[in-house]
């Protein structure tokens, strides 16, 4: 990369309209992401201890909770490092490297969710052969499939991106290196990584969401053939959850890069939903009102406090 710049650092500009509120902005912000960490890590304690929830839906949700501490933790830090008061310059390369794990981890998330979805699917519309079809092998081949979409995607953004020269200014009007941010830095032609970067990012998130519509219409056809209500609501209560974290998920994304005229302020503003509350949420919506996981996590601190005892 170094051949394609003669800069060696960038300044991060951080959240537009937001100066004098460094101190605030910290305490929020660290204060959900330590919440986010913690809650993660708890889920994904809980169902790795109890041996009821070794299935493939909790192997998902597992992996969600993964997920959901590392896509904050690309950006957060970084972002908590400068509110404090310290630096606000970025590497060239570690710029690169934030684009790029941002990517990955952000559509590989996307790909898990299309993968819950047929989960979802299967268990429905399907519930006698659903330990059949979902073997743990399966499981593994969708997971690795979902990480090489995500390692394809994340390359080919990044490569466009940072093949430009940057000679400066150095100033991203963000409080991240992202493609919106970075690409009008560029000495040279950036249109051809702009359309490359748009059709890519939207392309994905279609084909996700079409497999999700997919999946969720023969949901919806097989919920209204249960005769039982309350396995009805049982079946819709999972489902509902499931959708709005995928909601929270594509939402700031269809409008990051599918807007014509970047806002700075209405970026960093969705980008914050997507990057740092959406994470939290998940654990809120998803986790948390799931009564096996919950009476999992009970054990789990239960054995803490007896150890500490």
């Amino acid at each position: 990369m170094g051949n394609h710049s003669l800069l060696n650092e960038f300044i991060l500009l951080g959240i537009p309209q937001t100066e004098g509120l460094e101190t605030v902005l910290l305490v929020i912000f660290s204060s959900i992401y330590l919440f986010t960490l913690l809650g993660n890590l708890l889920i994904f304690t809980a169902i790795i201890s109890s041996s009821t929830l070794h299935t493939p839906m909790y192997f998902f949700l597992g992996l969600l909770s993964v997920f959901d501490m590392l896509f904050p933790s690309v950006t957060c830090p970084k972002m908590l490092f400068y509110l404090s008061g310290l630096s606000r310059a970025i590497s060239y390369k570690g710029c690169a490297a934030q684009l790029f794990f941002y990517h990955l981890l952000g559509s590989t998330e996307g790909c898990l969710y299309s993968v819950m979805a047929y989960d979802h699917y299967v268990a429905i519309c399907h519930p006698l052969r659903y330990m059949l079809i979902m073997k743990p092998a399966v499981c593994v081949s969708l997971v690795t499939v979902a990480l090489l979409v995500g390692c394809v995607h994340a390359t080919t953004l990044t490569s466009f991106t940072f093949q430009l020269t940057y000679c400066g200014p150095n100033q991203v009007d963000h409080f991240f290196c992202d493609i919106p941010a970075v690409l009008p830095l560029a000495c040279t032609d950036s249109s051809l990584a702009q359309r490359v970067g748009s059709i890519n990012v939207g392309l994905l998130a279609l084909m996700l969401l079409f497999s999700v519509c997919v999946s969720y219409t023969h949901i919806g056809i097989a919920i209204l053939r249960i005769r039982s209500a309350e396995g009805r609501q049982k079946a819709i209560s999972t489902c509902s959850a499931h959708l709005t974290a995928i909601l929270c998920a594509y939402g700031p994304v269809i409008i990051i890069y599918l807007q014509r005229t970047p806002n700075p302020l209405l970026g960093a503003v969705v980008q914050i939903l997507n990057n740092i509350v959406s994470p939290m949420l998940n654990l809120l919506i998803y986790s948390l009102r799931n009564k096996e996981v919950k009476r999992s996590l009970k054990k789990v601190l239960q054995n803490v406090f007896i150890v500490q005892e």
